[in-house]
């Protein structure tokens, strides 16, 4: 048997954006419009892209792709928002088609990629995990043979028996990964939706990725999370706008991204183009503040520290219940605290057309060092105006954080510091 579990080829992924969608012809509307016009093509949903009518644009989400991937191989593909990484997992999985190119799977796909992804909602738990198997070519009796083990890790127990519609959005992730996970595939698709579980769940499922790479299986890992691509995989594929800009051993492509997130960093927020959101609002710049109100270029662990974020709209009007967090992360890309409008003080009730966001910090808990930050704005629940990833560094010097005129050792100093007490009693007055 050969030592390849998937082969990708000039592999390509485009789509149309901003084309006129038309309805669907019958031949019935076809005929009576010959009586009166030449017949014209039938039944097309879209207008073909060398079509006169209508002004649309392309899109390539991958560009000439390739890559192979050998048995047993535990891949990270990393990149920013919009890279590709998705797209790619989509193509490999078959849930979408390439536009150019191929893609060669050898082996059971059991893939992850988004919350109740392959799930019929109208079926139970235990229904849909049949369903699942047979899909991945399973007997009923290997799928009955792991079927305890399924629900088990997924702590459903007590709804297996209920229609998955009726799951929360956890519920699902867990019961997804479950299925994914013990089917006994022989490559693991797995995306970002771990990120939508809890912390314990998150290293369940890092843990049980790493039994199955253990096996000898393939397991292809898309994830933000650095600390867990570099503990989990061997090899690392860097996407950029498409197309692969490294493949390697992991810890030299998690460089590589790096050095790409601090050059995007140095771009001015106004200049960002690699943005999300409807737009409707946009960050502008984003200035650092010491405790004297002087304009600094980073901040003193232990000292205040003052964050301003311009903003302008872009249609000119106000808006309401507006929400926004700057998030800080670590060299390895995990999140180390993230101050939230909502959490402090709820949302804005009204912001004004162009402003600032302010964002004061009476301690600052990081320790010395370069801090990559995000920065993200919306109205709650769920709708985005803007998000930019890697939105710049903040540089923190060594500062008294504690007030005793010490610095923690080097070997102590990690991420972040906590304001702590200590004290000490004799024997004769133990708290406990």
């Amino acid at each position: 048997m050969s030592d390849l579990a998937v082969q990708v080829k000039d592999l390509g992924k485009r789509y149309r954006i901003g084309g006129t969608k038309t309805r669907y012809k019958t031949l019935r509307s076809s005929i009576a419009g010959s009586l009166t016009a030449p017949v014209k093509r039938l039944g097309h949903a879209f207008q073909g892209e060398d079509s006169a009518n209508g002004d649309h644009s392309q899109f390539w989400a991958l560009q000439d792709i390739s890559f192979s991937v050998n048995r047993g191989e535990v891949v990270g593909i990393i990149g920013h928002n919009g890279a590709g990484k998705s797209t790619l997992l989509k193509i490999l999985s078959r849930i979408t088609l390439p536009t150019r190119g191929f893609a060669e799977i050898y082996g059971r796909v059991g893939s992850l990629l988004e919350v109740g992804t392959g799930f019929h909602p109208e079926l139970t738990g235990r229904e849909n995990i049949f369903l699942n198997g047979a899909i991945l070519g399973m007997t009923r009796e290997e799928i009955t043979r792991k079927l305890d083990e399924i629900i088990a890790f997924a702590e459903v127990e007590q709804f297996i028996n209920t229609p998955v519609k009726h799951y929360s959005s956890g519920m699902g992730l867990r019961l997804g990964f479950a299925v994914a996970a013990h089917l006994e595939p022989e490559i693991l698709v797995v995306d970002e939706v771990l990120a939508v579980g809890d912390a314990a769940f998150q290293k369940k499922c890092l843990g049980k990725m790493g039994e199955v790479a253990k096996e000898g299986r393939t397991v292809l890992f898309v994830s933000h999370n650095m600390a867990a691509v570099s503990a989990l995989c061997t090899r690392g594929i860097l996407l950029k706008k498409g197309q692969i800009v490294a493949d390697g051993p992991v810890n030299d492509v998690i460089s590589r991204y790096m050095e790409m997130n601090a050059a995007n960093a140095s771009i001015p927020l106004s200049d960002r183009t690699d943005r999300r959101g409807n737009g409707r609002f946009r960050f502008t710049n984003v200035t650092f503040l010491n405790e004297n109100g002087e304009v600094v270029p980073g901040g003193v662990s232990g000292q205040p520290l003052t964050i301003v974020l311009d903003y302008v709209a872009a249609d000119g009007k106000k808006a309401r219940d507006v929400d926004a967090f700057i998030a800080f992360f670590g060299s390895f890309g995990e999140l180390l605290f993230a101050p939230h409008v909502r959490l402090a003080r709820g949302a804005f009730d009204e912001i004004p057309p162009k402003g600032q966001m302010i964002c004061r910090i009476p301690k600052l808990p990081l320790t010395p060092g370069y801090y990559r930050f995000s920065l993200e704005m919306g109205i709650s629940p769920d709708y985005l105006i803007d998000s930019i990833e890697d939105a710049g560094t903040l540089f923190v010097e060594p500062g008294d954080f504690y007030g005793t005129g010490y610095l923690p050792l080097r070997q102590h100093m990690k991420a972040v510091m906590v304001e702590h007490q200590w004290e000490i009693v004799d024997s004769d007055h133990t708290i406990v």
